[in-house]
């Protein structure tokens, strides 16, 4: 049951991030007026899919992201020249569908060649029926209908290229703007949950402990209350601790230190560590803080401080990866799922944190200019801007799609360093 909770948490988390991010798209092109077609999680084959209005929600087998796919931003699928022979279902004057196959057994339609046909503008088709032209006007909503499927039209002041440059930008930052939204609720409700540190320490406790040290070889623990030294209180100033144990290079030293309700004495002898002075340990002390309940204004203001900083962790981490890049340092969605799974084993206060920095990352990342990432979308619409006309679609596609095709086949070299290092240990 644990290992079926932890699997639970973490598919739950990524599904929260990535639908947050894809709403984002989805809401404001639909503010705008723009069709969007489909609204997935995740890739690959269908899992689960339902319409609703005019948009598609699909589930996909790979929950490695996801898409709002808007009308206009890839070439239409089905088109119809002059000349094919079609089907068309009239309600009152409107044609609703539009039949390109199986016409044969097309009922209560009216069949014809095509002669005059346009689905963007005019939204009007004439149609040669027994020789005779007729022409017929097109609803906006009218869906096309072969091999099974139907695609609804797409008018051109419905598809993305249609909007103004401004309300295309802010459907493609919406998606970021959203993981930035729910990042700070989740350091909101992290704070929350953990609550914030009294103004004053409580006490010092061991932190880390490094292998074939004193620290180790005297048989401290993680977690263990420092009381005294010999003999005299320690109190909470850990710099002044670090100072007792540097001048006591090769000194025995008394230590007493309470692990759970136990008070256990401890003989340790610092020694020298190459290119330090003074005597170490090899322990990190930590300054415990005794935790109380955030007011409504510490969530707020803690939410934010952690929204800052967790943002410089995220440009430094960025910074190293640059400065020494090296594949063992990158990890794909196998270590993701790993590390998620991992912390979910520590409770839902700290999977909410984590969850909270992935969302961030999530946003920051896709802002990147990057092609095929949002942030490369949005430095060719400031182009646009600029020079008042947009860069040829041919051009930004090819762009974009050689971006994706770098990102996947990076994602490929991750996931199977990722599967590697699990089959090592």
């Amino acid at each position: 049951m644990e290992l079926l909770r932890i699997i639970f948490l973490t598919v739950l988390m990524f599904f929260v991030i990535v639908t947050v991010h894809e709403w984002g798209h989805y809401y404001f092109a639909k503010r705008a007026g723009i069709l969007v077609r489909e609204f997935a999680i995740g890739f690959g084959p269908k899992l689960f899919s339902y319409r609703r209005g005019e948009t598609q929600f699909t589930l996909r087998l790979l929950p490695f992201g996801g898409y709002a796919r808007m009308a206009g931003e890839d070439p239409e699928l089905v088109e119809i020249q002059s000349g094919q022979t079609i089907a068309l279902r009239l309600d009152g004057q409107d044609v609703t569908k539009i039949y390109l196959d199986r016409l044969d057994n097309r009922k209560n339609v009216i069949r014809g060649e095509v002669t005059e046909i346009d689905l963007e503008d005019r939204l009007a088709i004439a149609l040669d029926v027994d020789g005779e032209i007729l022409n017929y006007k097109v609803h906006p909503q009218a869906m096309m209908v072969a091999k099974g499927k139907e695609t609804q039209i797409a008018p051109r002041n419905r598809q993305f290229a249609s909007k103004t440059v401004g309300q295309r930008a802010l459907s493609i930052f919406a998606g970021p703007l959203m993981n930035f939204i729910l990042a700070f609720v989740l350091f909101a409700l992290h704070t929350q949950m953990a609550g914030v540190p009294f103004d004053k320490p409580d006490h010092l406790e061991i932190g880390d402990v490094m292998d074939n040290m004193p620290a180790s070889e005297a048989g401290l623990q993680r977690g263990d209350i420092i009381e005294t030294i010999n003999g005299v209180p320690v109190g909470t100033d850990a710099e002044k601790l670090i100072e007792t144990i540097a001048a006591s290079k090769d000194v025995p030293m008394e230590w007493t230190v309470r692990r759970g309700d136990q008070v256990l004495p401890i003989t340790i002898t610092p020694r020298a560590m190459e290119n330090q002075q003074g005597g170490k340990v090899g322990t990190t002390i930590v300054t415990y803080f005794e935790m109380r309940k955030a007011s409504f204004g510490e969530t707020f203001t803690v939410a934010g401080k952690d929204m800052v900083n967790t943002t410089k962790m995220i440009f430094i981490g960025f910074q190293q990866l640059i400065q020494k890049f090296s594949m063992d340092d990158l990890g794909g969605p196998v270590r993701t799922f790993e590390v998620t799974g991992q912390i979910a084993k520590q409770g839902i206060v700290k999977l909410t944190y984590w969850a909270a920095i992935l969302s961030l990352y999530l946003g920051i990342f896709n802002l990147l200019p990057i092609p095929a990432l949002d942030g490369s979308r949005l430095i060719f619409l400031g182009v646009e801007a600029v020079r008042g006309k947009p860069i040829d679609p041919n051009r930004e596609g090819m762009v974009h799609f050689i971006g994706f095709a770098m990102l996947f086949l990076l994602m490929i070299a991750v996931t199977y360093n990722d599967i590697l290092r699990l089959i090592n240990g």
